[in-house]
């Protein structure tokens, strides 16, 4: 097996989504599936099981993947230590993030500096009604964002946190006391989602309609900071849908978050454009798969 494929069979052994796969590794689903029926005419058998639903492991698969991973991870842990030495990896790298959300890829960053000593690692800040404007403006040449980011433009990289959805409301919003709440409850009251958010990234944390078809109305007001947002939702000028994080990191007096138990998690990755890859870019994408397999 070449070690494309290698890295290929291990990702979908991981994901178990062939569409994840190909994303992760920004190539088709085609490709990712061409390249599992060579393994397994190479192995002598199935590797996964795969109806219209689920993707699993049959125990051949489970074994190559024991067998490929230990060294798969010596190969490449072997190519960054050589760049590394050799210095091909140097220069300056600007990374976008929203707030402190970088704490969230803290083994990330920390692995990425140490294999990459010649590298000087700068911030950004995002603004999340706009998360792509620092890679559009090139201010930035990596950003942490959530997905599902669509952009021809823009090439996703790998998933390094993932993290479920809550409802952002003042403290004398009806549901500020209730434990969780549902999607069909997000029809009855209207959500900011304001700015240059593209729509796929929008209904990520704020749908469009209710499991039952009702609309979700957004508010006309059009906040263009983070700040602004929190200080809108915090007068009960409207809720938000956002992700656990900003419960974490921004607890404001009259503010408050409540689970949406039947919205799917939300994964956030690193994205950056296309046409601007560089070393760089991949020496901080090797790092983030290495810390973040799991996902």
């Amino acid at each position: 097996m070449e070690l494309r494929d290698i890295e290929i069979f291990l990702a979908l052994a991981r994901e178990l989504h062939f569409g994840r796969t190909a994303e992760r590794l920004h190539i088709t689903t085609a490709r990712v599936s061409q390249s599992i029926r060579k393994a397994e005419r190479r192995v002598g058998g199935p590797l996964f099981e795969r109806n219209s639903r689920s993707v699993r492991l049959t125990v051949l698969g489970e074994q190559l993947q024991q067998d490929l991973s230990a060294g798969y991870r010596q190969i490449s842990d072997g190519i960054a230590k050589a760049r590394a030495a050799g210095g091909a990896v140097s220069g300056t790298l600007t990374l976008g993030t929203m707030g402190p959300m970088a704490r969230t890829i803290k083994p990330v960053l920390d692995l990425f500096e140490s294999t990459h000593p010649n590298v000087s690692l700068r911030h950004r800040e995002v603004q999340p009604p706009a998360p792509l404007d620092l890679l559009r403006s090139g201010d930035a040449d990596v950003a942490l964002v959530y997905l599902p980011v669509s952009e021809p433009d823009l090439t996703v990289g790998p998933v390094v946190h993932v993290t479920d959805v809550l409802l952002m409301v003042s403290t004398s919003h009806p549901y500020a006391e209730r434990e969780s709440i549902c999607q069909e409850d997000l029809g009855d009251h209207c959500a900011f989602l304001p700015g240059r958010l593209p729509a796929s990234m929008e209904a990520a944390v704020q749908p469009f309609h209710t499991p039952s078809g009702r609309p979700i109305a957004r508010s006309p007001r059009l906040p263009s900071t983070w700040h602004e947002v929190l200080g809108l939702v915090t007068a009960g000028h409207g809720v938000l849908g956002a992700t656990r994080d900003a419960a974490l990191y921004y607890s404001w007096p009259g503010l408050t978050f409540v689970p949406v138990r039947d919205m799917p998690p939300v994964r956030w990755a690193l994205v950056w454009r296309t046409a601007d890859e560089s070393p760089l870019i991949r020496a901080l994408g090797h790092a983030a798969r290495e810390v973040s397999s799991e996902y």
